[in-house]
């Protein structure tokens, strides 16, 4: 149910050319440009799909398709930009080819502002290497540090005024533009890895006390709070941070806002699972997006867990992130499955009506056709975007406007994919 003063109608109302401003109805004059900001290591990702199995030692394996695209905090960069927030990054890039290419994917390709960055001289960019299979993934990563702070914003200007700042906790890793961020009014979203020391302590984590939201996948949050249950896990984050969200992978999404005392579950969206690489950012996406839209909390978890459970679907990690387009045509597909208009409570798709409301006119059928960027090309390719060309096994088509990525379109699940 929706009404005229909905959020979601204006930014439906505020699409241009297919693309959608979740966040049209709360700009406003003076507000900062940025919607998010964020921080951390860019690699290079090179995805290979299409493999029965693992590598056997002593043996020689051929993919069947290989992607390639930036990765580390570029997942999380690229999830958001192409949810329509406008998205800084602050990261150090190689100024080797690799380097080169993972900066003009993000500006050019994806719009997200790198005025935060730097190109390091004589620093070759991180690369991993990985293989998808049975639905996980084996990586293989190299890189050095940069040779001198280059992931944390600038040194002599501090980080750019936001609406948020995402940021990775770890134990004894001191973050001071957190901070800074928080002290500026922005909201803190953060998330955190596996603990390495295996003490599991929320006083350890730097930052925590900073957060307006915090979400961990299940496992994490019940070993940081000793609890049993993810739900219980949850009730005690949200005695430490104002919102507390923990991920239950297939099983969906709970949260506890400890301001308003609601709570809210919604279950996982039953999908084939092909690469799990880049989930918990693409979720941490839809929740930052849904938040700062001003939506209610149950909303924001279902537009987090759709998103996930559409990325999984595809090899990658920013390889799979998906735009409003991808959303819009998933919600076609399925709607008229829904008996009814509007949907009859209980029924599992009517937690997602709201996107009818929101979303904006779709005219591509499901399963999409996903564009993979490839890698090495520097001339102008048949469709005039540089560095794409077709390849054998896959067939090329014009990017549509909120398309996920900028040209050539393999297909759904990743074998043939190019690269």
């Amino acid at each position: 149910m929706t009404t005229d003063n909905d959020p979601r109608a204006a930014a439906r109302d505020g699409t241009a050319e297919g693309r959608l401003d979740p966040l049209a109805a709360v700009r406003a004059e003076g507000d900062p440009e940025c919607d998010v900001f964020l921080t951390g290591t860019v690699f290079l990702d090179i995805i290979f799909t299409g493999l029965d199995s693992a590598p056997v030692r002593g043996s020689e394996t051929w993919a069947r398709g290989m992607g390639s695209s930036p990765g580390g905090v570029a997942n999380m960069a690229t999830a958001l930009a192409r949810l329509g927030l406008h998205t800084s990054l602050a990261a150090a890039f190689g100024d080797d080819k690799y380097g080169e290419y993972c900066w003009e994917t993000l500006e050019d390709g994806e719009g997200i502002d790198l005025s935060q960055s730097r190109t390091v001289p004589g620093w070759h960019s991180p690369v991993t290497v990985s293989l998808a299979y049975d639905g996980e993934r084996t990586m293989i990563s190299h890189g050095h540090e940069a040779p001198v702070p280059g992931h944390a914003p600038s040194a002599a200007y501090g980080p750019p005024p936001a609406r948020s700042c995402v940021a990775s906790l770890a134990p004894g890793h001191y973050q001071d533009w957190i901070g800074a961020m928080a002290r500026r009014g922005s909201l803190v979203f953060a998330g955190v890895g596996w603990d390495e020391t295996g003490r599991w302590e929320l006083d350890e984590l730097p930052g925590l006390e900073h957060a307006d939201a915090f979400a961990p996948n299940a496992e994490e949050a019940m070993r940081y709070t000793r609890t049993d249950c993810p739900r219980a896990a949850a009730r005690v984050l949200a005695d430490r941070v104002p919102l507390a969200v923990v991920t239950m992978g297939a099983d969906g999404a709970c949260a506890v806002d400890a301001a308003t005392g609601e709570t809210a579950e919604v279950p996982g969206i039953a999908v084939e699972a092909l690469d799990t690489t880049g989930a918990g950012d693409v979720f941490m996406a839809g929740l930052v997006t849904g938040t700062l839209a001003g939506w209610p909390l149950a909303d924001r978890l279902a537009l987090a867990g759709l998103t996930a459970a559409l990325s999984v679907q595809e090899f990658g990690g920013s390889l799979s992130a998906p735009g409003w387009v991808e959303i819009a045509a998933w919600w076609n597909h399925v709607r008229p499955c829904v008996p009814g208009s509007p949907a009859p409570p209980g029924h599992p798709l009517a937690r997602y009506a709201f996107l009818e409301t929101l979303l904006p006119g779709c005219t591509r059928s499901w399963p999409l056709r996903r564009a993979v960027p490839t890698l090495g090309f520097r001339d102008h390719g048949p469709f005039g975007i540089p560095g794409v060309h077709a390849l054998p096994g896959v067939s090329a088509a014009p990017a549509e406007a909120g398309d996920a990525g900028p040209g050539i379109a393999g297909p759904q699940g990743g074998t043939g994919q190019g690269g």
